[in-house]
Formats: structure tokens, C-alpha cells, sequence
């Protein structure tokens, strides 16, 4: 099979497995979309499940969404279940590229990723679960580097924003940039927000086993990236009370910064990621939504109680919008990055950033790491044009 070509082999460039779940139906979507409008409509994809029934359902729907009927019979459907190494196998051997929607991950996703290593298949997710995605390069690296496979995690909300937000900034600083501050803002439309049950649950869980996380990085035995500059310190660019992101950006960030040192020398960049909670009122609700958060997590009963809660209100969608912005001082660089302008601020923009991502992979291998391996989105595209490719759908990267 030639690098990135479909074959008679390999006859699927993308397939989307998890295509029936709640973000896999807006990949579907997106994917269709970016085929029937630019140079790739001669791109093949497919979409992959347990459910032969509901990847129909999901397909149709696509077809009505975007007026585009011929889809039911242009989209191929491929029963594979986590569950089923054999099924796996027999996936990841059709595609060049597997596009896994398939979470929580840290119960579902390693399965795949080990297909994909074992079978010579390349891997987009969009985890949001440091565990898991430090997991994968921990135990998969090796192999996926001598198998010439790229497994690139954090491919959505979680954490293209952030992880080329930083590279961003870092091209359009002159000198040598050191430190970063992001600062991500919400604004909730009329009927709220919500966060989907597959992203509650990574939450839930991740939490609970957060000393796991911990343990796990003892292994690769770091040393501490070096301090370049001052040291980092919180500022208040957002005129608002801000608290630490707890998401996977700053781990994910950090990650990236250790390669492109280790591989290019270049000066690891100290990040802090926060998020604006509003005035003194949101901060009370925090702290008593924070303290009972904590103690749940740490019991069964109180993890099965948040899940269950969830379930019952997850059907209330909100609609907003997102904004990142990074700072830097000393020369200060004011850069803005996010999908600021966009309806929605995760299940619209992961399926942007996803599948930007699956298309650089498939179209710019002479930009990519010179071997395999499990990558960080900002070691694996630094050297791509896929910020380019991501302003020309709505995610806007730009200098204040």
C-alpha cells in the first residue's frame, strides 16, 4: 500500500468508527461536507459500528441534513464492535486512517488503538483523558513508530485550541516566546449549556483515578522541562475571576513542548491554561459544586449517582460560543484563538478540528515526523498548514 493512497486493499481513506454516537454523527456530517466541497471529492470513507441499523439511521440523516440523498448509497457501512479483536482487525485493515469517536476512552479506546498499531492504520481520536492518551504513547510508541503508524490523540476540543494555539503564538512572536497564558470564556445561549454523557463520564472517572495518572507518568521518568525566563505567573487579562482548566490542555501542551526540545532543541514554552467563572457569586457556586464533585467521585455510589444525574439531563442542549486567547508578556503578543464565531463550542468545532486533522495526515506526510509513533496534535502538525486549513472552516487563529 503506498503511504497515504487507498487501494483495492485498503479501500477506505477515512472511516469514522463510533459514526452512530452522539459527536460520530456530527463527524459524519463533516466529513461529508468537506468531501462534497473541496479538492477531496475523490476521497473514500465509510462509516464503522456495533449497529448496522443506526449507521444507516446515521447516514440518512447526514443525507437530509446537508441535502445530499445520493449519500445513502455512496457511504459504506462496516459492523466492528471494541468488544471483537477480529472485528477491529478486519476494520483497520479496509482504512488508511481510523477516525475513533468511540468513548469514554480510557474503557474503549485502547482496543483500537492496538488494531490500528498491529494492522498498519493511522489514528485520529478526540480524547480529552490525559490517562489514557499518556497511556497509548507509554505502551504503543515503540511499536507504532517501527509499524510507520501515527496515533495522534486530542484531536477535538480537547486539544487542538490550545496545542496549536501555542505554536501559533510562538510564529508570530519576535524572540524567542517562553511563557503562555490562555484564557478560555463561555457564553451560554438562552437555554444554557450541557455536556454530553460520554464527556461527563471521562470526567467522572478521571477524577476518581486521578493518583493512576500520577503513577503512570513516574514511568516515563521526565526530568522537569527547563525554565526559560520568568516563571510563569497568573495574570488577569480577562477582567474576570479565572480558575485552572482542568482539562487534558495543559498536559497535552507539555507534552508537545518536550518533543519539539527533544527533537529540535527548541526552548520548551511554560503554559498555564485557565478558564473565567464571572464574578464572586460564580465563585461560591464553584466551590460547593467543586467540594461535592470531589466527594462523589471518590465513591462508587456517588460515581454511579453523578452518571445517573447526567443521563436524566442530558437530553437539554445549549447552544454558545468559545473563545480562547492567549497572553504573553515581556513583548506582549496578544493572539486569539478558538472557534469564536461557530454556534457551539465542542460538538461543532471537534468535528472541524478532527477531520482538518485526518485530511493534513493524509495530504502532507513530507511534513509530518519523520517516523511513527503516538503524537500530540502540535508535535505531529507544526510543520503542516492545518491552523490554514482550520481558518478556512471557522477556526479563527489571529494577532489582537
Amino acid at each position: 500500500m503506498a503511504r497515504f493512497e487507498a487501494t483495492s486493499s485498503r479501500p477506505y481513506h477515512l472511516v469514522i468508527f463510533g459514526a452512530s454516537g452522539f459527536t460520530g454523527q456530527f463527524v459524519v456530517e463533516e466529513v461529508a461536507r468537506t468531501v462534497s466541497e473541496g479538492p477531496q471529492g475523490t476521497l473514500k470513507w465509510a462509516v464503522a459500528g456495533r449497529s448496522k441499523q443506526k449507521l444507516e439511521k446515521v447516514v440518512e440523516q447526514a443525507a437530509c441534513v446537508l441535502g445530499k440523498p445520493e449519500l445513502s448509497s455512496e457511504v459504506d457501512i462496516i459492523v466492528a464492535d471494541v468488544a471483537e479483536p477480529d472485528s477491529l482487525a478486519s476494520l483497520c485493515k479496509q482504512a488508511v486512517i481510523i477516525l475513533n469517536c468511540v468513548g469514554p476512552y480510557r474503557f474503549f479506546g485502547e482496543p483500537v488503538v492496538k488494531a490500528c498499531v498491529e494492522n498498519g492504520t493511522h489514528h485520529v481520536d478526540i480524547s480529552g483523558e490525559p490517562q489514557f492518551l499518556e497511556g497509548m504513547q507509554l505502551n504503543y510508541n515503540s511499536q507504532a513508530a517501527e509499524n510507520g503508524v501515527y496515533i495522534i490523540g486530542s484531536c477535538g476540543f480537547d486539544s487542538i485550541p490550545a496545542d496549536m494555539g501555542v505554536l501559533y503564538t510562538r510564529d508570530q512572536f519576535k524572540g524567542i516566546l517562553t511563557t503562555v497564558e490562555s484564557f478560555l470564556t463561555i457564553k451560554s445561549g438562552p437555554n444554557g449549556g450541557c455536556v454530553h454523557d460520554g464527556t461527563w463520564q471521562s470526567a467522572v472517572y478521571g477524577f476518581a483515578d486521578s493518583q493512576s495518572l500520577q503513577s503512570l507518568r513516574r514511568k516515563f521518568n521526565h526530568n522537569p522541562l527547563p525554565i526559560f525566563g520568568t516563571k510563569l505567573k497568573r495574570s488577569n487579562e480577562i477582567r474576570e475571576y479565572t480558575v485552572p482548566f482542568i482539562g487534558s490542555d495543559p498536559s497535552v501542551v507539555k507534552r508537545t513542548q518536550r518533543y519539539l526540545m527533544e527533537e529540535y532543541q527548541a526552548t520548551p514554552v511554560q503554559y498555564g491554561a485557565y478558564a473565567g467563572i464571572g464574578g464572586i457569586g460564580s465563585i461560591i457556586k464553584l466551590m460547593f459544586a467543586g467540594m461535592m464533585f470531589w466527594l462523589l467521585v471518590k465513591f462508587h455510589f456517588g460515581r454511579n449517582l453523578l452518571i445517573k444525574r447526567e443521563e436524566r439531563g442530558r437530553e437539554r442542549r445549549g447552544r454558545g460560543e468559545e473563545t480562547r486567547g492567549e497572553e504573553t508578556r515581556g513583548d506582549q503578543t496578544m493572539t486569539q484563538w478558538g472557534d469564536r464565531g461557530l454556534s457551539e463550542c465542542g460538538y461543532v468545532a471537534t468535528p472541524i478540528t478532527m477531520v482538518q486533522a485526518a485530511l493534513t495526515l493524509l495530504s502532507e506526510p513530507s511534513a509530518l515526523p519523520n517516523k511513527g509513533g503516538v503524537y500530540t496534535p502540535g508535535a505531529a502538525f507544526a510543520k503542516t498548514t492545518l491552523i490554514d486549513r482550520l481558518k478556512k472552516h471557522g477556526i479563527q487563529f489571529s494577532v489582537i
